[in-house]
């Protein structure tokens, strides 16, 4: 496994594979992995020649600076972990190294970046756009691989996608959860003891409302969710929103066509945690 820091050097080791005519797999990675990233991981090296996992925490997509400075960093493992599931090429650069300059481009992502985490992090996904869009630059993968955790932020990069007209396979890969149900995040490290134990709650509901939601209205299951979650202690829902899964769009009623999605964010304590859940369709 080659570790490397700079763009250029980035850019020629990758280009070597390209020349030889192997596809490359791309997992964008803020570090602190764990085996939902690895899941990603496996996946690309299933399916590519070469695997390229980028690992930067990346400041354009953090609206709120405390979030930034207590974001979790842990280099030397994530390398142990990435270098144990195959990976050919990390990446790790400083941040003037990704920013020599302030990236001042603003995307037009339209109505999917405008919803739940876009109007709650003002800024957020035009930093994710920012930064993916540099990884894809520099890059050029055959296939880039991102969570379904974080729902919203597949259907903008999508959206980035067509804007920029690059050239990427966007897979979408299954959450990984605990054996009790919470799903995994690097955030997860930042719940106490006392946390923890509860925090499994939220994907519990979710449950829940996937198997109300064939006989109740979305109004309903949003408000039994909101309520259910509200009631614990030491939680706090920013938001439960059903959605449509290509849109990002409210829905105010079950589709007779497509799918729903209920997307969620809850402070446990100050630890901000996200996950989501498909409806079943009619």
């Amino acid at each position: 496994m080659k570790v490397i820091r700079t763009v250029e050097g980035l850019k020629t080791e990758v280009g070597k594979a390209r020349e030889a005519g192997l596809s490359v797999g791309l997992v964008p990675t803020m570090g602190a992995l764990h085996a939902g990233h690895l899941s990603l991981v496996e996946r690309a090296r299933a399916e590519n020649d070469v695997v390229v996992v980028s690992v930067f925490v990346n400041p354009t997509q953090f609206n709120n600076p405390a979030d930034l400075a207590t974001y979790p960093r842990t280099e030397e493992a994530d390398s142990r972990l990435l270098d144990a599931a195959g990976v050919d090429i990390v990446f790790m650069p400083t941040v003037e190294e990704v920013y020599p300059e302030p990236d001042t481009r603003v995307f037009n992502l339209g109505p999917v970046a405008e919803v739940m985490e876009g109007k709650m992090r003002p800024g957020h996904f035009n930093g994710v756009a920012q930064i993916v869009s540099k990884l894809f630059y520099m890059v050029e993968p055959t296939r880039a691989y991102f969570g379904e955790k974080d729902f919203q932020q597949i259907a903008v990069i999508k959206r980035m996608v067509e804007l920029e007209g690059i050239d990427v396979e966007i897979v979408e890969c299954p959450i990984c959860r605990a054996d009790d149900g919470l799903a995994l995040s690097s955030r997860n490290v930042r719940l106490s003891a006392e946390q923890r134990a509860r925090a499994p709650r939220i994907y519990k509901t979710l449950c829940r409302a996937a198997e109300m939601s064939g006989n109740a209205s979305i109004a309903e299951v949003e408000k039994m969710v909101t309520d259910t979650l509200n009631a614990e202690e030491g939680m706090e829902v920013e938001y439960f929103t059903i959605v449509d899964t290509k849109t990002m769009q409210p829905l105010a009623e079950w589709p007779e066509k497509g799918e729903a999605v209920g997307c969620i964010t809850v402070y446990c304590g100050d630890v901000r945690l996200i996950d989501n859940i498909r409806f079943p369709k009619k």
